[in-house]
């Protein structure tokens, strides 16, 4: 059964006016920090993508061969840190391919729970822009579904049940419904989005200051002075892939030397 509440003072309409404004300026900021971090995020996972592309498969390729060499080491001098150092490198070696090839794939073939494929079903038919009453909560809504189609594709699950919470929140059964009414939703209204700029603010902070962010960064510093970061780093690599096979090819002719 849903709550209900009573409330005893009606608001003046200067003080509805004053709250519906609030309530518009808090829902642009919150609009302009959406936009903001889905450019933040569109543009690190592009660059990721060439990253991935360009150096994320040699340093795969680098640490297998690496593997490769501490195993070969194990049939050279046979003892246990020789063991060691083989399980530590292959182990290594297959956390960069998983980096550079399963996540991705994994990313492409993205097949969402049925408990995520139901939340954004409920969401949607709550926030979904047909359903507004005027132009402005069309648009309001309209920015909500492209937050819930970003968070579907993400499988963040909490985002869509905080808005599927917000909603029932914001329309809960209230005796007596007239302008109080209509200022607790603002108030909510403009609570929530409070609370969602900060979220986004947290959000924003924490992927500037990933590994892939810095590393973003610092191809946009290198642009600027004319330089392909990402080539460079493709260059050096290519250059140790190719020491490493060298180094592979010397103990291999060590062991078929000493007949093993």
């Amino acid at each position: 059964m849903a709550a209900e509440i009573i409330l005893q003072q009606t608001p003046d309409d200067a003080v509805l006016l004053d709250r519906r404004e609030q309530l518009a300026a808090v829902r642009s900021r919150l609009a302009e920090r959406e936009s903001e971090l889905a450019q933040i995020r569109a543009q690190l996972k592009s660059f990721e993508g060439r990253y991935l592309r360009q150096v994320g498969i040699l340093y795969a390729e680098l640490d297998d061969i690496e593997a490769r060499i501490a195993e070969r080491e194990v049939d050279l001098y046979d003892s246990d840190a020789a063991r060691r150092r083989a399980e530590e490198a292959r182990q290594r070696a297959q956390e960069t391919h998983d980096a550079a090839f399963v996540e991705a794939r994994e990313a492409e073939e993205f097949d969402p729970p049925p408990s995520l494929k139901t939340l954004f079903r409920d969401v949607a038919k709550r926030i979904h822009p047909d359903f507004a009453r005027d132009d402005a909560e069309q648009k309001h809504f309209t920015l909500l579904m492209a937050r819930a189609n970003q968070a579907y594709s993400r499988g963040d699950i909490e985002t869509l049940q905080r808005m599927l919470d917000d909603h029932r929140e914001i329309n809960i059964s209230i005796v007596n419904e007239g302008p109080s009414v209509e200022l607790l939703r603002i108030t909510r209204q403009i609570q929530h989005a409070e609370r969602d700029i900060a979220l986004l603010d947290a959000e924003q902070h924490t992927l500037m200051a990933s590994e892939i962010a810095q590393l973003h960064l610092d191809a946009e510093a290198a642009a600027r002075e004319h330089r392909d970061l990402l080539t460079e780093l493709a260059t050096s690599l290519r250059e140790q892939i190719a020491e490493a096979r060298s180094r592979f090819e010397l103990i291999d002719r060590q062991i078929k030397a000493h007949g093993r």
